[in-house]
């Protein structure tokens, strides 16, 4: 009887050890999943994360008049700006502004971008144009250089054929520009492809600047 009874609780115990093994392994299972749901076969989700950057856009001469003067700063018509009065101008004289306009680029996954402009923002202000156009000429700068060409490509609507370019700019960004059929056969087969940018310099950090696509060099 005591045997019996022996027999049984060891029955008893190897099952509750089974089953404890079995709870384990289960949970050992579920924390690998979840740890690891980034690689699992059943995860669906996909990075639609995007790159979002602030580039110098654009800068602009403009000739205004000084408005009223408080303290030492001064009132910029017609817009009302205000500005300090480094130049010590008096009400009515006439004054040369810079101005500047940033950009937020946003680019996804497949490199297309997005471009959300800024307002005009004054920077400084000059008594006469030329020191101003000098400054200009100094921030906004043409170059002739060599990008990479990503490929060029066809699309036809309503029967008519139309021709692009895509190019990868010095920041890394994709562009596609029209071209015409003359060009889709120059370009075909090539991997370079020389350029006219315009370099856009921050005017608070020079080193800092955005390319822009502005022709083909030839």
């Amino acid at each position: 009887m005591f045997k019996d009874r022996e027999g049984h609780a060891a029955g008893r115990r190897a099952r509750g050890t089974l089953l404890t093994t079995v709870l384990l392994l289960a949970v050992m299972v579920l924390s690998a999943c979840s740890a690891n749901s980034g690689g699992s076969v059943f995860h669906t989700g996909t990075d639609t994360s995007d790159s979002v950057s602030r580039v110098p856009w654009d800068y602009r001469v403009v000739e205004g008049k000084v408005g009223d003067l408080v303290g030492s700063d001064m009132t910029i018509l017609p817009d009302n700006e205000l500005l300090p009065n480094d130049g010590n101008y008096a009400t009515g004289d006439t004054v040369w502004t810079l101005q500047f306009m940033d950009a937020e680029l946003i680019t996804d996954a497949d490199q297309k971008n997005e471009i959300k402009l800024s307002a005009w923002t004054t920077l400084k202000s000059y008594a006469d144009q030329k020191a101003a156009t000098e400054d200009l000429a100094n921030l906004k700068v043409s170059i002739t250089t060599d990008v990479d060409l990503v490929g060029v490509y066809k699309t036809e609507y309503q029967s008519k054929t139309r021709n692009f370019a895509v190019l990868e700019l010095p920041s890394g960004n994709r562009i596609k520009q029209p071209i015409d059929d003359k060009r889709y056969t120059a370009l075909e087969k090539q991997k370079k492809v020389s350029v006219v940018l315009e370099e856009v310099h921050d005017f608070a950090d020079y080193d800092s600047a955005y390319a822009k696509f502005r022709g083909w060099a030839k």
